[in-house]
């Protein structure tokens, strides 16, 4: 293992666009070393571009977070080349269908779920003891509007299950150091929005970057 870099160290998943885009951002700004992960090569270059025109500095890592071998894979590298980690942000994000429970497409319902629960549990379970060395914290954007609401079918389970699985993880590291957030960020301007609400116009929500402030703010 690499001996602990000086600046603080945050993965954030679904770096390449919207709110995670927009928190990675954020955390270079404020001085933070973040690891960007994604599929999109495009996007995590723009979110790198953006940190280091700001000054700050990141690590790209483009990743298929329903394979579980590239989690591992993730997760080994962060502790061999940083030695620690602070912050954790799991914002990856797929709308799938919005649609009756018994039209959504089988195959697009099963990768929302690796994506949303099980990458996220995973996740957890490698950066647990890292996270509360440093006292650290984690954070889920969850969004409540869609649990339970019709024709949100397997996005608004994954969403409660996510809650629940974070919720259950924060009692756990209470006494350990570790916080563990679950905030619903409301309405924002990302490309998940526009999917879901096509005929909405954008200029009525707040931006990613509004969302990102108030999601950290709690954190210090």
């Amino acid at each position: 293992m690499a001996a602990p870099m000086d600046r603080r160290v945050a993965l954030v998943t679904g770096a390449s666009r919207g709110i995670g885009a927009a928190i990675a951002r954020r955390l270079g700004q404020e001085g933070w070393h973040v690891v960007l992960a994604a599929r999109t090569t495009g996007g995590l270059e723009a979110t790198d571009d953006a940190i280091r025109a700001a000054g700050g500095s990141a690590t790209l890592v483009r990743i298929d977070l329903t394979k579980t071998e590239e989690i591992d894979s993730l997760a080994n590298a962060l502790a061999d080349r940083f030695g620690r980690v602070d912050g954790f942000a799991g914002c990856a994000a797929q709308l799938g269908t919005l649609s009756p429970i018994g039209h959504q497409d089988p195959k697009l319902a099963e990768r929302l779920w690796q994506l949303s629960v099980q990458a996220n549990w995973r996740l957890m379970s490698h950066l647990t003891p890292p996270l509360a060395a440093a006292g650290g914290w984690a954070l889920f954007p969850i969004n409540r509007e869609a649990i339970g609401a019709p024709f949100w079918g397997m996005y608004g389970a994954a969403q409660a299950a996510l809650a629940s699985l974070a919720d259950s993880w924060a009692v756990e590291q209470q006494s350990h150091g570790l916080r563990v957030l679950t905030p619903d960020p409301g309405p924002t301007a990302t490309r998940l929005r526009a999917d879901a609400y096509p005929g909405e116009d954008p200029a009525s929500l707040q931006s990613a970057d509004q969302a990102a402030a108030a999601l950290l703010a709690p954190l210090g």
